[in-house]
């Protein structure tokens, strides 16, 4: 959760592009619609969180510690969720045989995860009330850091190294609550068939979407959660709550929906940011009633508004109490239930592992994104003859089109250039709407060859002043790309932690248009201005400098004016087993190593052309030594050698200052 940003162009460009999908997500108007809907939301929430493993591992439960107190007990178990992931446990008990109704409570983004005082609470009041509580540490939070103390925070360029694998950190999250459900099963003193599941801010999500699509949980509590996907336009929020492309497919009341019949009991706080606010939440909820009336359970579904701020507070968690009572024991009309007396503890106390006792082998959050990535990495086989790498490429270019897509419209040029008034070396700047809404900037230089560099980066100038004086005296014609939501033309709250696009990236990603498919797109029609604005069209070299590689080599894939790209800096590969380095989220396309390969891969895509890497780099900016460089381009260099092309060239960082002289030698 974040603080609101101002409205700026790239955000009312969003908006309107959601707006627009909106309209599409008819609420059904009858049980027989929604019954058809239902499973289409179902089918592509699932696809946008990842997807689920086929088979479910061993839990290999393990009980490692247990307190007791008066009247419950606490165990402290270690599960398996999934082949070598562990997750710490803090299971409630109360005193007695069982077998109990049991919740599963998931966190928010309090740094004490299940050990905080806000979840221990909780799970306190259910124990003594006769519920098995079942607190979990969420994927890369409290014990299941990459660091062993508690507070680390797994979002931003921790879980970005999940992005690429098209594994969202939200789908692991309701996968392993998936599994929590298995484990409540599994234990005698559970009553494996009246389970709930409750959780507050980026937990109330978790809660939603677990709730949704796992039908074991016969009552679903989010607090301070529920909104409405298009207030997540605007704000800051994490990568746990990040579902790509849902506003494609569906608005929140259609996720809400999925728990019906089942018991949902949503709870707001009056003074909340907007993406939770009472008002937005309202939104969602009267869609979702309507599916509760046409399932004839009008009464399974139930708003509670609280005048506080963001939390889960003790008139949330009574409420709550409630609920539960009436959904998982038949007791009560759902009213709230007065809270016992709650006593919580140091939070260090509950931890499964001391600080500094983990097992050294712990499977952190990169270790996992990281041995998915390599999965999918071994399956781009290399093809053995030209043929075999024609069909891959043009299954590659579909592929990439889809996450382009076709949008421009209404091409606008804004300060028009008068080509011929412009003298060689001077210098102009205007602007291209390549569709209505948003606008990139380009600085043109005019040359006396007929060569143009189009250079672009996402962060900061493309060329340095030492390179572009050397292209101005050589008579080579320059074209500076400043792309959309990039320097001037991104919001100026942008940037959460290492995530320099944080924002821009995430809000794209929701209306199922990721960044860098848009980059592409003013790339090309970049080079499009190019195109039309030349009486000769000159010999054009595209160069990137970081990040920008991924919109570059897609551009240049699809657009064969390119005579040559240029790679500067570039990060070579999205395998990592440590959190990514501070960058840009938005050059990441979601699954994109599963669908496209690793960045490295996609330089295939130039062949035969030439392709120059400078300073190769890994996802920390660190500079690839020769193995690793091999190993990147392993792929590339096979398509460069079936296509009978000389013309893949590296180039280490200690040759980086004369690749200028290198490139335009001839």
């Amino acid at each position: 959760m974040g603080p609101q940003i101002e409205s700026e162009p790239f955000v009312t460009f969003i908006r309107n592009q959601a707006q627009e999908l909106a309209k599409q997500h008819r609420i059904p108007a009858s049980r027989q619609e929604w019954l058809e809907k239902r499973q289409e939301i179902r089918r592509k929430l699932i696809k946008s969180l990842g997807g689920f493993p086929k088979t479910r591992c061993d839990l290999a439960p393990q009980t490692v510690g247990r307190m007791e107190f008066a009247d419950y007990t606490v165990e402290k178990v270690v599960l398996q969720t999934l082949p070598g992931v562990r997750m710490m446990v803090n299971l409630y008990r109360p005193s007695g045989d069982g077998p109990f109704p049991a919740v599963l409570c998931v966190h928010g983004h309090w740094k004490g995860a299940k050990q905080d005082p806000t979840v221990q609470a909780r799970c306190i009041g259910l124990a003594k009330l006769g519920f098995v509580a079942m607190a979990v540490d969420a994927f890369g939070a409290g014990e299941r850091g990459i660091e062993q103390a508690l507070g680390e925070y797994h979002g931003e360029m921790t879980a970005a190294t999940l992005y690429a694998t098209g594994r969202q950190l939200a789908g692991v999250q309701v996968y392993e609550n998936m599994r929590c459900a298995d484990y409540l099963q599994s234990r005698p003193d559970v009553d494996g068939a009246k389970l709930a599941i409750t959780g507050t801010s980026g937990g109330g999500n978790q809660t939603m979407y677990a709730g949704a699509l796992e039908e074991r949980f016969k009552a679903v509590i989010p607090v301070c959660s529920v909104g409405n996907y298009q207030a997540y336009l605007g704000v800051a929020c994490c990568m746990c709550e990040l579902v790509p492309g849902a506003l494609s497919f569906t608005e929140e009341w259609g996720v809400l929906g999925l728990v019906a019949p089942r018991g949902l009991m949503v709870i707001n706080a009056t003074r909340d940011g907007i993406q939770f606010s009472v008002a937005e939440a309202k939104k969602s909820l009267s869609g979702a009633k309507v599916v509760y009336d046409q399932m004839g359970v009008s009464e399974h579904v139930r708003h509670v508004i609280v005048d506080s701020g963001h939390d889960y507070n003790k008139p949330m968690r009574e409420a709550m109490y409630g609920w539960v009572t009436l959904h998982l024991k038949n007791e009560g009309d759902g009213s709230p239930i007065e809270e016992p007396e709650i006593e919580t503890v140091d939070r260090e106390l509950l931890r499964c592992y001391q600080e500094g006792e983990r097992p050294n082998d712990y499977l952190t959050l990169p270790k996992l994104a990281s041995r998915f990535a390599k999965e999918m990495v071994k399956r781009q086989v290399k093809p053995i003859h030209r043929e075999h790498w024609d069909a891959d490429r043009v299954a590659k270019l579909g592929m990439i089109r889809r996450y382009v897509g076709r949008h421009a419209n209404n091409l606008e040029i804004h300060d028009g250039v008068a080509l011929d008034a412009v003298e060689p070396g001077e210098s102009v700047s205007f602007e291209i709407s390549p569709e209505t809404g948003v606008r990139f900037g380009l600085r043109w230089t005019k040359g006396r060859r007929e060569e143009l560099v189009i250079a672009t980066a996402l962060d900061g100038p493309a060329l340095s002043d030492a390179e572009r004086q050397w292209c101005v005296e050589h008579g080579i014609g320059l074209l500076e790309v400043t792309l959309r939501a990039t320097g001037p033309y991104a919001p100026k709250s942008n940037r959460i932690g290492a995530a320099l696009d944080h924002n821009v990236a995430q809000w794209s990603a929701w209306i199922g248009r990721p960044l860098a498919g848009q980059w592409v797109e003013d790339l090309q029609v970049a080079i499009g201005w190019v195109v039309a604005a030349y009486e000769q069209v000159p010999g054009v070299t595209l160069v990137t400098r970081g990040a920008a590689i991924v919109p570059g080599v897609i551009a240049a894939g699809l657009q064969t004016r390119v005579k040559q790209l240029v790679a500067l800096d570039a990060p070579l590969t999205l395998v990592s087993e440590r959190a990514y380095g501070p960058g840009q989220l938005g050059a990441i396309l979601p699954g994109m190593l599963a669908t496209l390969g690793d960045i490295g891969n996609l330089l295939s895509l130039v062949a035969p052309r030439p392709v120059w890497v400078i300073a190769g780099k890994n996802m920390q900016a660190e500079d690839l030594s020769r193995d690793d460089l091999v190993e990147t381009l392993s792929y590339a260099a096979s398509i460069y050698k079936v296509n009978e092309s000389r013309e893949l060239h590296v180039m280490t960082p200690e040759g980086r200052d004369r690749w200028l002289q290198r490139v335009f030698s001839g």
